[in-house]
């Protein structure tokens, strides 16, 4: 049984700083395509991230620059740096696994596996 269980939410400043992490359980971070994406009130959710089953990392253009996604084989935990945080950067949190490659690591419906959620505000 796959488990994921994110913390680091939080309220933060314009400007500020959160990382979040995503402890799994019932399998591996590094064998799997594992993701983060959000959800703001009254939007879809969005991708965020993600880091391939080879270490390589994905970013999507609205966090490029800001956003860090990295894991820790041996915690077996997946982490979202987030540096210069916005108040568009509001939204529930979602860590997710998959099996295999991030080949359209967007889709959300290719992901079997979700962590609660965690919430993000900027203000």
């Amino acid at each position: 049984h796959v488990q994921l269980v994110e913390s680091g939410g939080g309220s933060a400043q314009v400007g500020g700083s959160l990382r979040l992490s995503c402890a799994v359980s019932g399998d591996t971070v590094s064998s799997n395509c594992m993701g983060w994406f959000r959800q703001a009130p009254g939007k879809e959710r969005e991708g965020v991230a993600a880091v391939d089953s080879d270490g390589s990392t994905i970013v999507a253009d609205s966090v490029k620059g800001r956003f860090t996604i990295s894991r820790d084989n041996a915690k077996n935990t997946l982490y979202l740096q987030m540096n210069s945080l916005k108040p568009e950067d509001t939204a529930l949190y979602y860590c997710a696994a998959r099996g295999g490659a991030c080949w359209a690591w967007k889709d959300e419906n290719l992901y079997p596996q979700w962590g609660q959620g965690t919430q993000v505000t900027v203000s």
